[in-house]
């Protein structure tokens, strides 16, 4: 009770927090920071966009605004609109906060969910003692929720009005739809989420193995051999018991569900339908479908835009001749879809856990990143706090991901306002950031199989003592 309560202190201390950072960080003028605010979750563009669109223009004709027509829709009105005495924006602003609360929320009920799936998986193998159950231990999802609360790249994502804030929150949906086998819920968040950003379609994968083989597990061949040990060694009288049992945890386990993914696959076509309808309904005037590819999803693919940024590309492709564009610009979004397929066969009995992989890789590799992308796998991190509990480097990695920031601004300010810097500089912070995010990747990754050893070794131990 008192843990619940301390929960929800921090939850509204965190919605305070942002309020007040809305009346005094004015001046910080966050919104137009390249590390918060980019070509595709400014909220200055989108106000550009919107003003386009209300003087009979393509929100897309000033080359400014490269975000989904729905945003317009939804955020557009809230840009225009001026309370005497109260900050500009503040009504997008609120709109930010709550999609933070949400998305904490659905991060919390996501990792009970998960936590009370593998706690009862441990329980098959006789590991209960493993459990996170015990009330020594933060629940996971409430630790997971708090991290993103507090993370200061979403105080700071949220404070700079940032859009990033409504693309996680899809993101998170579809995940939590997933862990719930809610086909609707979770087809609607993945194709919002790939609406607005084109990279969650990645979470294709570990959605399909949410819903064909449900929720994060030890490796499936440890229920396998318990299997076989429990049935050899069971007597004659309780034989035919204890294989009914058995067979009924296996095929939860074991077998594939096809009919929950067709399911979840035809709710995806039935939400990508609608979105792409009302789409072209609102730009039926102005180039209709094929101008919001070619501003989307071909901005975010050709990359011509090279203002700077967090990420590695800005500087890569102002420096590498014509001639070879296009063959980099394959190289490097190549470099996603070929982890793709080697994590899904690795981790596939922990198709959460994958989603989390995939989503750091995709914020380290896309081609306009901000701290927004950080704080969702940031927030997501948490909800494996128990299994990553042995993961080594984490106080460098903190202290990385602090310098990094910290010396962010600071190259920024020496080189554009300054003049006693150059762009190596700011590139430099860019490049070291992205290496930590590798090194979070590969040691997470590590953590994760060796538990999976561990619970391995501790299973076939028991098994060899009974």
């Amino acid at each position: 009770m008192k843990k619940v309560q301390w929960f929800w202190i921090s939850v509204l201390g965190s919605v305070i927090l942002r309020f007040i950072l809305f009346y005094s960080s004015k001046n910080l003028n966050l919104s137009s920071r390249p590390e918060i605010a980019t070509p595709l979750t400014s909220l200055r563009r989108l106000a550009e966009g919107y003003w386009l669109k209300q003087s009979s223009m393509s929100p897309y004709s000033g080359s400014m605004y490269h975000g989904s027509p729905l945003l317009l829709t939804l955020l557009g009105p809230l840009t225009v609109t001026r309370i005497e005495g109260q900050p500009d924006h503040l009504l997008c602003g609120f709109v930010f906060v709550i999609a933070d609360v949400i998305c904490a929320m659905l991060i919390r009920a996501t990792g009970e969910t998960l936590q009370a799936a593998y706690s009862s998986r441990l329980k098959l193998l006789g590991l209960h003692h493993l459990s996170q159950n015990s009330g020594e231990v933060l629940p996971s999802g409430d630790l997971a929720a708090l991290v993103y609360l507090w993370n200061p790249f979403t105080i700071v994502a949220c404070i700079g009005l940032s859009t990033s804030a409504i693309e996680n929150l899809m993101v998170v949906l579809s995940l939590y739809g997933a862990c719930k086998r809610l086909a609707p819920l979770a087809a609607f968040g993945w194709v919002m989420a790939t609406h607005l950003s084109l990279y969650p379609a990645i979470l294709l994968i570990p959605v399909i193995l949410l819903f064909g083989y449900g929720l994060d597990a030890p490796p499936r061949k440890l229920f396998l051999q318990r299997k076989k040990f429990e049935v050899d060694n069971s007597s004659s009288s309780d034989n035919n018991r204890l294989e009914e049992g058995v067979r009924n945890q296996l095929s939860m386990l074991n077998v594939f569900s096809w009919k929950s993914v067709s399911h979840f696959l035809f709710w995806t076509l039935l939400w990508s339908s609608y979105v792409l309808v009302l789409c072209s309904i609102y730009l039926r005037q102005h180039g209709g479908l094929q101008e919001l590819f070619k501003r989307t999803y071909g901005f975010i693919l050709t990359i011509p835009d090279l203002s700077p940024n967090i990420g590695v590309f800005w500087y890569f492709f102002a420096e590498v001749f014509d001639f070879f564009r296009n063959f980099f610009l394959i190289v490097f979004h190549g470099n996603i879809l070929l982890m793709m397929v080697p994590l899904a066969l690795r981790l596939n009995h922990r198709p959460c856990f994958l989603a989390f992989v995939y989503i750091v890789i995709s914020s380290m590799l896309k081609s306009y990143p901000s701290v927004g992308d950080s704080a969702l796998y940031l927030g997501l991190l948490g909800l494996f706090a128990y299994e990553l509990r042995d993961m080594q480097f984490s106080f460098f990695l903190i202290s990385g991901y602090v310098g990094a920031s910290l010396l962010s601004p600071v190259m920024h300010n020496l080189w554009i306002w300054r003049g006693t810097g150059n762009a190596n500089f700011y590139f430099g912070t860019a490049i070291t950031y992205a290496c930590f995010q590798i090194i979070l990747v590969v040691e997470s990754v590590s953590a994760m199989l060796n538990h999976d050893r561990m619970l391995k070794k501790l299973s076939t131990a028991k098994l060899v003592k009974t």
